[in-house]
């Protein structure tokens, strides 16, 4: 159910899976999207699961109502079930507070700053990595004090290159502002690698120590993927600073 990343010391970092939840088809079964269709109660079972897998408190998470923008927020509380926003990126510098960023073939990515106290997370699919939604995280972060020398991240399970499948007009565009971005699918088709793209945004940000989780979306039947399903559920990554760490 959840894939741990090594973000430094001091700091939790994560994605879940599909499996392990309540909810029921099509969003089987740890839904953790609030926004979907699915049952509210299970939503809630599900978040409920998900913090007691990961030793955080469920009630000190953020979550966030995602609109494929590239806004960034400071958050020091949660925001209640309905989620902080709308906002595609958030950044903190509380202990125990977890940020979290819902997907289901964009790419959710971490960052965090261990000496500096500072986390962040942000949902980048098409729309927010071409209008620069982590460029803008890492800016935000540096307000805090982050050092882009020192920022760890990691970018979660996304649509891969060779199945996100877009007409060839999208992909000119995208290109054009995030080159790494051009992709040709497996079917000899134009497409979108979100994830390069991402990386090469954090790697002209000065974010050199990326991890990329090799997973793609649709090819993973342990991962919600709204590509592949159309009505699913989302899966999640998390982020947060340790009591009693940086």
């Amino acid at each position: 159910m959840i894939t741990t990343v090594a973000l430094g010391d001091g700091v939790g970092a994560a994605f879940t899976g599909r499996s392990g939840g309540v909810s029921t088809a099509p969003y089987d079964s740890l839904n953790l999207g609030g926004a979907v269709g699915d049952d509210p109660a299970a939503v809630t079972a599900n978040r409920r699961r998900a913090a007691a897998a990961l030793g955080v408190d469920p009630a000190r998470t953020v979550w966030m109502r995602q609109v494929h923008g590239a806004d960034v927020a400071f958050v020091t509380e949660p925001a209640g079930p309905a989620g902080h926003g709308p906002v595609d990126a958030i950044v903190t510098t509380v202990p125990g507070l977890v940020l979290a960023v819902v997907v289901a073939d964009c790419a959710p990515v971490l960052l965090a700053d261990p000496a500096a106290g500072v986390a962040g997370a942000a949902h980048s699919g098409r729309p927010g990595t071409a209008a620069g939604v982590v460029p803008a995280l890492v800016k935000a972060m540096c307000e805090r004090g982050a050092d882009p020398a020192r920022i760890r991240a990691a970018i979660g399970p996304a649509a891969c290159g060779g199945c996100y499948e877009v007409p060839a007009e999208m992909r000119d565009e995208v290109a054009a502002v995030v080159p790494a971005a051009y992709a040709t699918t497996s079917k000899g088709t134009p497409g979108l690698d979100i994830r390069a793209g991402i990386a090469a945004q954090l790697a002209s940000s000065g974010v050199d120590d990326v991890r990329v989780d090799p997973r793609c979306t649709i090819e993973t039947p342990g991962l919600f993927s709204y590509r592949r399903d159309g009505r699913t559920g989302r899966f999640a990554g998390f982020v947060w600073l340790q009591d009693g760490g940086a």
